[in-house]
């Protein structure tokens, strides 16, 4: 296993704060950046793929270099991520047109996905069971703080600077995190030689690439029933059937069947799947209500959701006591408990409601998620050994991604409809129909996660890379 000095721990958390901030913050400081880089660069019809393309590259190639860090390490994995981000940052900053943005876009994803696969491995190499619900804590608060700061500090670059600066800060910072990785993460890995599953990943990320595209371009791009929808839909169904045919055949699978397959891994994929759909649809949805409901400007609407980023990572450091004493399991179940009590005080917004019910609202959510997710990685990770923990850790932040894919195009979906069945209707009443229908979904999902955690994943965690079990 994996060690280093107690001492050197405390930078190198430091990094990986700083490594997961890149990626959170790319997520949505575009955002607010949009009128000015359209001014600038033009096709403004391709817009939504600079969003897009970022989230596609960077989930379909997380169970990807999770396998590759179970077999060449960690740090040469975040090193490369980290290199091939910052590439992607100069790049998008230089981009000429809309297509080379959107290009550049997709090095970046591909550079965050290694980041959002790795950073969360190495906390578990560096830090004991008892400790990881705490840093779990710290790199939690990372998006919290940057799905409301992100869009403000994009927006501001954009008005008095250049849009390009949005993409110029990541360098810095990534350096900062390039050092001190290399610098002070040691690792000791056995060097023996590998067979890549070449033809596994490769397929495993058609099929992903497909799902996801789907996803995100059906009832925009094209309408849900239609060809294109189906043959997406279809063609990524096909490549899964590939998928699960190769990978039983593999000498070092890059998706090892039995994580899909066996209760424990399969019911923490699917509860960490809901709640990244809960999220997504908090994030987009809240703010926007705030504004178009309640008439609360742009910073007063993102400070509802701000609740969530302090709530979050609080509890996701306090779960840590709660685990040791309850199980990993049982402590998931409080977390739905408070994301139940979460989408009950959604579901009973109206125009009318005050602004704290809201508030409150996001705050519940974030105990839950702190709550529910921590635990749940945490508990994987201890029951396996330093020579999967990349592979489990790099499946689970594939579900909590694909949650947010799937969480965006079904609320996306189901807002759209309800407005249109509201033409006509004054635009406050419109918009709150269709974002009560959305908070109802996401009432839907957290009773499902905790359904899927009653009935699908197991009491006991058995520990292996920390010895005691853990129940």
């Amino acid at each position: 296993m994996t060690g280093m000095r107690h001492d050197r721990r405390t930078p190198v958390l430091f990094a990986l704060i700083l490594s997961m901030a890149l990626v959170a913050m790319d997520t949505t400081i575009v955002a607010t950046a949009v009128p000015q880089v359209v001014a600038d660069l033009g096709g403004f019809a391709q817009i939504g793929w600079v969003f897009s393309v970022y989230m596609l590259a960077q989930t379909v190639t997380i169970p990807v270099y999770g396998k590759l860090a179970d077999q060449y390490g960690r740090k040469p994995v975040l090193v490369f991520g980290i290199s091939l981000f910052l590439l992607g940052s100069l790049l998008s900053a230089l981009s000429w047109n809309m297509l080379a943005l959107i290009v550049f876009r997709a090095i970046q994803g591909f550079g965050a996905g290694s980041i959002g696969a790795t950073v969360n491995t190495v906390a578990g190499d560096i830090y004991s069971v008892q400790e990881r619900g705490r840093i779990q804590g710290y790199l939690s608060s990372v998006w919290g703080i940057s799905a409301v700061t992100a869009p403000a500090l994009g927006g501001a670059f954009a008005e008095y600077l250049t849009w390009r600066w949005i993409f110029l800060v990541n360098l810095p910072i990534g350096l900062l995190a390039l050092g001190l990785i290399v610098r002070l993460l040691h690792e000791d890995v056995e060097r023996r030689r590998h067979r890549i599953d070449f033809a596994g990943a490769a397929l495993v990320l058609v099929s992903a690439s497909l799902l996801i595209l789907g996803l995100l371009q059906g009832g925009t791009a094209w309408a849900w029933g239609s060809a294109p929808s189906i043959a997406t839909f279809a063609l990524a169904f096909a490549t899964a059937v590939a998928v699960i045919l190769v990978e039983r055949r593999a000498a070092e699978p890059i998706l090892p069947l039995h994580l899909w397959t066996r209760r424990l891994p399969a019911g923490s994929y699917a509860a960490t799947l809901t709640a990244g759909l809960m999220v997504i649809g908090l994030s987009i949805y809240l703010p926007n209500w705030a504004q178009q409901v309640l008439g609360l400007d742009a910073v007063a609407a993102g400070f509802a959701l701000a609740a969530m980023s302090i709530t979050w990572p609080t509890a996701s450091a306090l779960s840590a006591r709660l685990y040791m004493r309850v199980g990993f399991r049982n402590t998931a179940l409080v977390g739905t408990a408070f994301a139940v009590s979460s989408g009950v005080v959604f579901s009973l917004l109206s125009v009318t409601s005050p602004v704290w019910q809201a508030v409150l609202g996001s705050a519940l959510m974030g105990a839950g998620m702190g709550l529910i997710v921590s635990p749940l990685l945490v508990g994987l990770q201890s029951t396996v050994g330093w020579d999967e923990r990349g592979t489990v850790t790099g499946g689970a932040m594939f579900a909590r991604y694909l949650g947010q894919s799937l969480g965006a195009a079904v609320f996306g979906a189901v807002t759209n409809s309800v407005l249109r069945g509201h033409e006509g209707d004054p635009p406050a009443v419109a918009m709150n129909a269709a974002t009560h229908a959305t908070f109802v979904g996401i009432l839907a999902a957290a009773i499902a996660t905790a359904l899927i955690l009653v009935f699908v994943v197991p009491r006991d965690f058995r520990a292996r890379a920390d010895g005691e079990p853990i129940t």
